[in-house]
């Protein structure tokens, strides 16, 4: 009959090496410290470059037409972990002299929907550093406008404000629909150089319009000394970058401007999850519609509420 030691070595084998080290086959224990204790190492990791995952993420032209027509940030498609690092690319680039970043170039994406350049197509810039308004957007608004000018077939003639214009898309959309004369303001100097000018000269508007090459906020500041003496705008367009301006303070300063008057249109694109109040000085908010992430509010006169209805 095998002992009680033996027993409770077969049943608790741990607790019977722990109490009898010097039985133990495999782990000979001590009870001294060793004065140099073996050295555990650990498996190095070898970062590997990211350009094979950002490559991956790349999406020809045609996609992201589709994309941007229907409110999508073709960005927003990557994974959380390539959305930081182009993040840090891009603060990174910013810091760079100007002569070793890379190049900027434009394609022939956006188009002009109606009136006398329809169809005629526009330049922008590649990438999303200038973020020009979605077709689908665009042809919503002007939409929106004829209707509530009293003229669903045509845009009512008067005079246009295009700030943050960009490519100036939105600007060339309302004189091939009958605008008399359009300003565009845009403080890229590359943008206007190769994209706004060339825009307008290919559809043959340049004669109608006038650039201003200024931050929106020191044009609505000089505008007083300047522009007011004409009187105020009959359409003004706000498509701004959306992480670079407060809509807040933005539409206050514009309530106050002597350019909006109290039969003025004002369209303004603004992101998901920003809150816009109901008027604009003496104006209304006239329509309020959402395409994806992005949103479009139309303020205007009073008026204009009873023809939409």
């Amino acid at each position: 009959m095998a002992s009680s030691s033996t027993l409770s070595s077969l049943v608790f084998p741990h607790l019977f090496l722990l109490n009898n080290p010097s039985k133990s086959p495999l782990l000979p224990f001590s009870t001294t410290s060793s004065p140099n204790p073996p050295r555990i190492r650990r498996p190095s990791i070898e970062a590997s470059s990211s350009n094979s995952r950002r490559d991956a993420y790349v999406i020809d032209e045609k996609t992201q037409l589709l994309l941007e027509r229907y409110g999508i940030d073709p960005s927003e498609l990557e994974p959380r972990r390539d959305k930081k690092s182009r993040r840090k690319r891009e603060e990174v680039e910013k810091q760079l002299p100007e002569e070793t970043k890379a190049p900027r170039t434009t394609h022939k994406l956006l188009q002009v929907l109606g009136g006398k350049a329809r169809r005629k197509k526009l330049l922008s810039p590649k990438g999303m550093d200038v973020r020009p308004m979605m077709e689908v957007v665009k042809g919503a608004a002007f939409g929106i406008l004829q209707v509530a000018g009293g003229s669903p077939a045509f845009l009512r003639q008067g005079r246009w404000l295009d700030l943050y214009s960009g490519t100036g898309s939105v600007g060339i959309e309302a004189i091939s629909r009958g605008c008399s004369e359009v300003h565009f303001v845009e403080m890229d100097p590359w943008v206007v150089t190769e994209v706004l000018r060339p825009n307008l000269e290919w559809t043959g508007f340049l004669d109608v319009s006038v650039i201003h090459r200024v931050r929106v906020e020191s044009f609505l500041e000089q505008a007083e000394h300047s522009l007011c003496k004409d009187g105020p705008f009959d359409y003004i367009s706000v498509t701004p970058p959306y992480t670079a301006v407060d809509y807040s303070i933005l539409m206050e300063q514009l309530a106050m401007s002597c350019l909006v008057g109290k039969d003025t249109f004002i369209l303004v694109e603004y992101p998901l999850g920003t809150a816009m109040l109901d008027s604009c000085g003496c104006l209304v908010k006239v329509a309020d519609r959402r395409f994806g992430r992005t949103h479009l509010a139309v303020y205007g006169p009073t008026w204009s509420q009873k023809k939409r209805k």
